[in-house]
């Protein structure tokens, strides 16, 4: 990768970074500041979905937000010292679905 090349990626991802809203940069930092184990699964966009990025805990609690491109979640997850995967290539963990599963048991007692 040349300069140049470098140098149009960080302001393409400094011009999005402006187009993410407050509440949402804010949700996602709080989340992996008060959650343990936190790691990050970027989604791709579909020709129906916005890229999005997947934050889940050690404990399988998860988040997803939709994002303004693929790149600025791999950002966002190296700037926070979060392990981060592309969701086409790895799968989601299985404590995610057990957490579902445990909420939704707690949920009908």
């Amino acid at each position: 990768m040349g300069w140049f090349s470098r140098r149009k990626r960080e302001v393409s991802l400094a011009r999005e970074a402006k187009q993410v809203p407050d509440a949402l940069r804010d949700h996602l930092s709080e989340f992996v500041a008060t959650r343990r184990g936190v790691e990050a699964w970027v989604e791709q966009p579909t020709s129906f979905n916005k890229p999005s990025i997947l934050l889940v805990a050690a404990d399988g609690e998860s988040t997803r937000r939709g994002l303004p491109s693929a790149d600025y979640g791999y950002d966002f997850a190296a700037a926070h010292g979060v392990p981060c995967y592309d969701a086409g290539v790895v799968p989601y963990p299985r404590r995610m679905r057990e957490y579902g599963l445990r909420a939704k048991k707690q949920g009908q007692r």
